[in-house]
């Protein structure tokens, strides 16, 4: 249980709801973030997962634990990247009994107003819900153009190596159901940045899961610096690439032995 008290406001037949957030140095976005979260999604719980901040980050959010209630902070002495906060958040929350899991930037890049409609979707049957930039009526603003065209290129390449049939599947927003989570498990998923997005929708698919995506407005953070760099784009890359060679060997291991 993440939270109890005077604090907690759960309304009677609401769907568990963890909103995971990891942290590193993001003490300029994080109180703005923690309350939008409330306003759109006052029956959800919070847990924040901080890599060892400084700058006050774990401060802001202790003091706001306390003022709005349904926040829990993780502390971790070092920077252990995206996916491992991630895995720590939805294990703990499947362990708990939490239905829905959900994954949103500390940046403000993700608005949390889009997240009734992708909670909604979820209720409605979904197993995963991507915010996604590449569908119609989503868009990316603060980008350059050679940004987001790699940005692209990586989501097509992802696709057609892998038959995702997504147009976003590095997104990093995004809900979960946490039955479709304990079905391909988080055991063996060492990647981070995109190539945790990637092998998340990668692994849910091969579980059959249904995704949907629902056009969300990008925007590149306004504060702060970016955590992401060019070997976390290199991860993901290479990742694809083996995960694309380990199905076709499969495949033509499998017609073998149909033709033998």
């Amino acid at each position: 249980m993440l939270l109890g008290g005077a604090h907690r406001r759960v309304t009677s037949g609401a769907v568990r709801t963890l909103i995971a957030v990891p942290t590193y140095f993001e003490a300029e976005s994080i109180e703005t973030l923690l309350r939008r979260l409330r306003d759109a999604v006052p029956d959800a719980d919070v847990m924040v997962v901080d890599d060892g901040s400084t700058d006050g980050t774990c401060e802001t959010v202790e003091r706001l634990a306390d003022e709005l209630g349904q926040i829990r902070l993780i502390r971790r002495s070092a920077k252990r990247g995206l996916g491992d906060a991630y895995r720590h958040a939805f294990a703990e929350a499947i362990d708990a009994g939490y239905e829905l899991l959900v994954e949103i930037d500390a940046d403000l890049s993700h608005d949390p107003a889009a997240l009734p409609e992708m909670l909604s979707a979820a209720k409605a049957g979904a197993d995963v819900v991507i915010g996604s930039r590449y569908v119609p009526g989503g868009r990316i603003e603060g980008w350059s153009r050679s940004r987001t065209r790699l940005s692209r290129w990586g989501n097509r390449y992802a696709s057609i190596v892998l038959g995702l049939a997504i147009n976003d599947a590095t997104a990093g927003f995004r809900v979960y159901r946490s039955s479709i989570v304990r079905r391909f498990g988080l055991d063996g998923i060492r990647s981070s940045g995109y190539g945790f997005q990637v092998e998340m929708t990668y692994r849910a698919i091969r579980c059959g899961a249904r995704v949907v995506e629902i056009p969300i407005v990008f925007r590149e953070r306004a504060s702060g610096e970016s955590k992401m760099s060019r070997a976390i784009v290199l991860e993901a890359l290479v990742l694809v690439t083996l995960w694309g060679l380990r199905d076709l060997a499969t495949r033509r291991r499998s017609q073998r032995m149909y033709e033998d």
